[in-house]
């Protein structure tokens, strides 16, 4: 029984270039292409063209964008803020509630 051979066959050297940074490199790989570059080494490789890469990346570049945290807080605090209303009003009508029983009771007891 021989093993099965897992290690691809078109292991080559390839060119990845980011055109939006103008920025390439060369390095292996079996991503296939149609197109084709001519290297600083003088030799052709098959080019892979990227939408980005480190060069372009906010992550790498340090350009970063700042996530809007604020208009998250302000959402969660008029939430919190609606629910201690609410609660509130809550409160109060069961407050005037049992003063109203407490008033009934008052009178039913004067009437007897």
């Amino acid at each position: 029984m021989s093993k099965k051979v897992i290690q691809p066959e078109d292991y080559r050297f390839v060119v990845f270039a980011d055109e939006a940074a103008d920025f390439s490199f060369l390095t292996r790989s079996t991503a296939k292409s149609d197109e084709t570059i001519k290297w600083e080494d003088g030799n052709e490789y098959p080019l892979i063209k990227v939408q980005i890469s480190s060069a372009s990346h906010p992550f790498f570049t340090g350009e970063e964008k700042i996530i809007d945290t604020e208009g998250r807080v302000d959402r969660f605090k008029a939430r919190a803020e609606r629910a201690a209303k609410l609660r509130e009003a809550l409160g109060n009508k069961a407050k005037k509630a049992q003063k109203e029983a407490d008033k009934k009771a008052e009178k039913s007891e004067t009437e007897k």
